[in-house]
C-alpha cells in the first residue's frame, strides 16, 4: 500500500513538474509577444516615406590594410561622415562599388533579410573586376545583420516600407598614381524608405548616350557607372519621364536596361528579359522575379530584344531591389508613344504580390531565401 501511494505521489509529482514547464514556456512565449508588441520605433511618418535618406542611429566599419592583407576589426559605430584622405583611390580614380539590399518588419515584428548572400557574392564578383579585395559572405552578413539589428527601431512597421541597407567597400588608401589603392573601407549604413517610383512609370528610350560598352562595368555596381547618366536622367525628368531605358553600344537597337532596374516584356505565356552579358547588372531581384514567374507556368526567356518588340507586348515591367515589381506605363522612342496594361490584374502586379509576400512573412518562404535575424 505504501509503495502503491509513494508511485502516485511521484506520478503526482511529475506531473506537476510538467505543468510548470509548460506554464513556463508559455510565460517565455508570452513575453516574447509581448516585447514584439513593444517594439520601439523611430519618430518617423512611416506613411510619407519615399526613397531618400534618413539618417539612423549606427553604421558598420571595418578595414583593410596593407600589413594585414585582410578585412579585420569590424565595429559599430555613430552614423555620420567619414574622414578620408584626399588622394584616396575612391575619390580620384572612383574605386568603389556598393550593395543594395532590404531587411523588412514582418507582422509578428520580426525582421528578415531578403537573399543577403546573394549581395555578397556579387560584391565579390564586382571587387574582383575592379582589383579590391572583399569581405567574405560571412563579413558582408554579419556586417549587414549588426547594422540592422543596431538600427531596429527604424525598421518601418510591418506593410509600412523597408529598410534600405547600403554596403559600399571604398579604395581609401592614399593614392596619387593610377594603380589599385592600398587600403580600403567596407562601410555599411541603412534607411527606413518607400516607393523609388510614385505614381505611373513612365520611359524615355535614351537615343544618343549609352549606359554601359562591352568590356566595361555595366555587369556589376561600380560607383563609376551612374553618375555618367545622370545628364540624359535630369533631361528625360524634365520632360515629365520618369525613367531612361538604355539601349546596347554594340547595334543601338536592343534595349538592356533602367538606370537603376532590369526590364521584362510579357507576349502571351513568354516572359523576357535582356540577357546578362556583362553590360546588364545581374539584378538579384530579377533573378528571382524569374523563379517566381517559371513557378507560375511562364516561359521565361533570357535573350536579345530588339527594341521594336516593346511595341506589341502586352506588358512591360521593371524590377530592383529599390523599385522591387513595377509595371510601366508607358515608352517613348523617337516621338512614338506606346501604352501598356497597368492595375491589379496584371502580372508584374501578382508578381509584386508573391515577391514581398515572400519578403514579408505572409507566404511560405520554400526556397530560403528569407533569413530571420531578430
Amino acid at each position: 500500500m505504501f509503495m502503491f501511494s509513494r508511485s502516485i505521489c511521484c506520478a503526482k509529482l511529475n506531473q506537476l513538474s510538467t505543468f510548470e514547464t509548460l506554464f513556463s514556456n508559455l510565460k517565455t512565449c508570452e513575453s516574447r509577444i509581448y516585447s514584439r508588441e513593444k517594439a520601439e520605433y523611430a519618430n518617423v511618418n512611416w506613411d510619407e516615406l519615399g526613397f531618400a535618406l534618413t539618417k539612423t542611429d549606427y553604421m558598420y566599419v571595418m578595414n583593410f590594410t596593407e600589413e594585414e592583407q585582410k578585412f579585420f576589426n569590424g565595429t559599430l559605430t555613430r552614423f555620420g561622415n567619414i574622414e578620408m584622405c584626399p588622394s584616396s583611390g575612391i575619390l580620384n580614380y572612383g574605386q568603389g562599388l556598393f550593395e543594395g539590399l532590404k531587411a523588412y518588419r514582418k507582422e509578428d515584428e520580426g525582421i528578415l533579410l531578403f537573399r543577403p548572400q546573394e549581395n555578397a557574392l556579387r560584391m565579390k564578383i564586382g571587387a574582383d573586376r575592379m582589383c579590391m579585395p572583399s569581405p567574405t559572405v560571412d563579413q558582408f552578413i554579419d556586417a549587414v545583420k549588426k547594422t540592422v539589428l543596431a538600427n531596429k527601431r527604424w525598421v518601418p512597421p510591418y506593410g509600412r516600407g523597408s529598410l534600405y541597407v547600403r554596403p559600399l567597400l571604398m579604395g581609401t588608401g592614399r593614392n596619387l598614381g593610377v594603380k589599385p589603392s592600398s587600403d580600403y573601407t567596407f562601410l555599411v549604413y541603412a534607411s527606413p524608405v518607400g516607393n523609388y517610383h510614385k505614381g505611373d512609370l513612365n520611359l524615355m528610350v535614351e537615343d544618343n548616350v549609352r549606359r554601359a560598352i562591352p568590356g566595361g562595368t555595366g555587369g556589376i555596381k561600380a560607383v563609376t557607372n551612374y553618375s555618367p547618366v545622370y545628364k540624359p536622367l535630369t533631361e528625360a525628368k524634365a520632360k515629365g519621364f520618369s525613367d531612361l531605358l538604355f539601349l546596347d553600344a554594340s547595334t543601338g537597337s536592343n534595349i538592356e536596361e533602367g538606370s537603376a532596374c532590369n526590364i521584362f516584356i510579357l507576349k502571351g505565356n513568354v516572359i523576357s528579359t535582356p540577357t546578362t552579358h556583362g553590360t546588364i547588372l545581374p539584378g538579384i531581384t530579377r533573378k528571382s522575379i524569374m523563379e517566381i514567374a517559371s513557378d507560375f507556368g511562364y516561359q521565361v526567356e533570357e535573350r536579345a530584344i530588339p527594341i521594336k518588340e516593346v511595341f506589341d507586348a502586352e506588358e512591360v515591367f521593371c524590377t530592383g531591389t529599390a523599385m522591387v515589381v513595377k509595371s510601366v506605363a508607358s515608352i517613348t522612342y523617337q516621338g512614338k508613344r506606346i501604352e501598356y496594361k497597368l492595375g491589379a490584374e496584371t502580372l508584374a502586379q501578382k508578381l509584386h504580390a508573391t515577391l514581398t509576400g515572400i519578403q514579408t512573412g505572409p507566404i511560405e518562404d520554400k526556397l530560403g531565401w528569407t533569413m530571420l535575424i531578430d
